[in-house]
């Protein structure tokens, strides 16, 4: 299975299982992001489901588009690569960013992430949430 297949199963078929209810992630609507053009996330889970204490979101970024350099002032955030290709500066330092690599960004440590010419597309967590 190509890495672009394996994202769109998750975007497709994806669902997310828990005791009292299953949550199909076609049925999760992608949102654009407030600030980074060429940015959509689907909001998995929110801190409504979690009580603040976790947050995750399926992301994908367009060709040569990029999530700018950023912090968090109160989250820890984790990348899960799963198709695509690009950079990601995670402290001043450029870290390829592709299919298999897991990032951790610590709580107000800067960051970005620019895709490659074929997009990228990564699960995103935050501890505690982000929305």
């Amino acid at each position: 299975m190509d890495d672009n297949h394996l994202f769109e199963k998750f975007n497709k078929e994806g669902k997310l299982l828990l005791p009292d209810t299953t949550v199909a992630f076609d049925a999760v609507p992608w949102s654009k992001h407030p600030v980074f053009e060429g940015v959509e996330l689907k909001h998995i889970v929110t801190s409504e489901e979690t009580n603040g204490q976790f947050s995750f979101h399926l992301v994908r970024i367009a060709p040569n588009q990029k999530i700018g350099n950023h912090t968090h002032e109160k989250q820890l955030e984790t990348h899960e690569v799963i198709s695509g290709a690009g950079v990601c500066r995670n402290n001043g330092v450029e870290l390829p960013h592709e299919a298999g690599v897991i990032s951790i960004f610590p709580i107000g440590v800067p960051h970005e992430v620019i895709a490659g010419s074929d997009g990228l597309s990564l699960f995103a967590k935050f501890m505690p949430a982000l929305c």
